[in-house]
């Protein structure tokens, strides 16, 4: 811990910039060089986690291995990092304020007044200390944009734990330069004016990364420089581009590793191992590379006038992660399951596709489209990948259409159904009686056995799994021999046998749901092995062979 040095990163004019991503990426030029580092990500939310934020408008709910429901941040921290992080890499203000004052009941402050100032930065500080147990570099990501009012006194923690620790913090500043088209020109104000709060807060910015559509030029630059107290190569340029997974290797062209260290008083280790890195986002890039056509059947992705992916953000990454180990590419086809009204409908908006996901999600909405969407893929031998309520769906359709219980439901769509195939879990029927929805439900690492000669044992290649859940209905063991006499295969299983893990059809080209949650385990040098054989088997459909996953 005395050798530790920190590292935060702020975010500037708007939200949404990739704080999260440039943050995995120092992180990824830092590991690369043989440096051990601890990612923390803060949000200003009074949330206790993640887990009850609304996916279509916080985006994704990560799940780690310890069972925390976290900011999707943390799920690129481990993709790039290809490293686990847990609840000490995530810290809200309702996990502060939530401390202190456990705390104070516990007369831990020895009956002094508690205040915001230094009670609360100093809580956030120790949480920054307990991130960074071990590592060489804690890298500290703050959610949000610097002048809100609820940011404040995280960067209060931070301005203190730069003038306990001389020498060993930089800060970086992320901001944002909008172009614009009536004008066709790049605006550098907005940042200048989102460094001069920073300066407000007791904080002069060490790098600024310039996010925008398109280069920074001369001009721009120069007036940031004049007018923010920054030196030219205290500047990073990251424009859009491709993929996320590029950003790396840009932060290394402009040597941002090397400047990080120097102003930390680090030894420079100028050659870090990104050779595999560079490879395969050059094949997930590459032009004219076999190309697979999928459709997400999804519900939370519409807001407004607008599409946003957010909500599946791990599903979506971890086909690029077989795209830049394969060199097949997955060609997104997003599908509002409310606009699945039967299988006329399902053949005009379905047909042409090479494979169909079935992402998780909650509630009744959409659940009758995403079960009309199953049973085009079970008919049409169309490859089927669904995760937890996409599993459950599965069971539904192949309950109302092959064993023939009409009317099988899932309990969480209709509490009144004669079959219900898909029931609450025993433990959680008291919390929700209670309305315990945050904190209480299945989640985080369980165990999981494979079934000999099953698909998902090809996949894994191992007799037992370990995958994150995130869930409270599960399988109703009432029906399980009406739906094994009818050629459901059970091949994952709870190592007690009561909790099914996975189905499967042997005699379909592929057709799997999970109970878990496999896209968050995905990482770019890694990926899933799931998502690997269900684009397999997505492009041997398109080649016309017969397909096996």
């Amino acid at each position: 811990m005395d050798n530790t040095r920190f590292i935060f990163i702020s975010g500037g004019v708007v939200s949404g910039l990739g704080k999260g991503i440039t943050a995995a990426s120092l992180g990824l030029l830092l590991k690369s060089r043989g440096f051990r580092v601890s990612p923390i990500k803060c949000d200003m939310y009074v949330n206790l986690d993640a887990g009850t934020m609304n996916p279509t408008i916080h985006g994704e709910v990560f799940v780690t291995d310890d069972g925390l429901e976290a900011d999707q941040d943390l799920g690129h921290y481990e993709r790039f990092l290809n490293q686990d992080v847990g609840r000490s890499n995530y810290v809200t203000t309702g996990q502060i304020y939530n401390a202190i004052i456990r705390k104070e009941r516990e007369l831990y402050y020895d009956g002094k007044c508690v205040e915001v100032v230094p009670h609360v930065p100093e809580e956030i500080i120790s949480r920054m200390y307990e991130a960074a147990d071990g590592a060489e570099f804690c890298i500290v990501e703050l959610g949000g944009t610097v002048g809100e009012y609820q940011s404040e006194v995280f960067l209060e923690a931070t301005r203190i734990l730069s003038k306990r620790l001389p020498g060993r913090t930089v800060h970086i500043h992320v901001s944002y330069f909008p172009y614009l088209d009536n004008l066709g020109e790049l605006k550098s104000k907005p940042t200048q004016l989102s460094i001069r709060k920073l300066n407000e807060c007791g904080i002069l910015p060490d790098f600024v990364v310039a996010r925008s559509a398109r280069a920074v030029d001369t001009p721009r630059f120069t007036t940031l420089c004049q007018n923010s107290n920054l030196e030219p190569d205290q500047i990073i340029f990251c424009p859009d581009i491709g993929s996320v997974y590029q950003v790396p290797l840009r932060l290394e062209d402009q040597h941002f590793a090397q400047k990080l260290l120097r102003r930390l008083g680090v030894e420079v280790v100028p050659q870090p191992r990104l050779s595999e890195w560079q490879e395969r986002v050059e094949r997930l890039l590459a032009p004219d590379t076999p190309t697979v056509r999928v459709g997400i059947v999804a519900k939370y992705h519409a807001v407004g006038d607008y599409s946003l992916s957010d909500a599946y953000v791990s599903v979506v990454e971890s086909l690029h992660h077989v795209a830049a180990a394969t060199g097949v590419r997955t060609e997104i086809e997003w599908l509002d399951a409310e606009a699945l009204t039967g299988l006329e409908s399902a053949e005009e908006q379905l047909q042409g596709l090479d494979g169909i996901i079935i992402p998780q999600g909650w509630g009744s909405r959409g659940a009758e489209g995403k079960i009309v969407a199953i049973q085009y893929a079970r008919e049409h031998r169309v490859p089927y990948l669904g995760l937890c309520y996409g599993m459950q769906m599965a069971v539904i359709e192949f309950a109302r259409h092959v064993v023939g219980l009409a009317g099988a439901n899932s309990e969480e769509v209709d509490a009144e159904t004669l079959h219900p195939v898909i029931h609450v879990m025993p433990d959680q029927i008291e919390a929700l009686r209670q309305k315990r929805y945050g904190g209480s439900i299945r989640v985080g690492a369980y165990p999981c056995r494979t079934a000999t000669d099953s698909l998902l044992r090809r996949l894994y290649g191992a007799p037992e799994i370990s995958e994150r859940h995130r869930h409270r209905y599960e399988f109703n063991n009432e029906y399980r021999t009406q739906c094994e006499r009818a050629g459901l295969v059970f091949s994952g299983q709870s190592p007690n046998g009561q909790l099914v893990e996975a189905i499967e059809l042997p005699d379909h080209p592929f057709f799997l749901g999970v109970q878990y949650h496999p896209e968050y385990k995905s990482r770019f040098e890694a990926p899933h092995p799931l998502f690997v054989g269900f684009v397999n088997a997505c492009r041997a459909g398109s080649n016309g062979v017969p397909g096996g996953g």
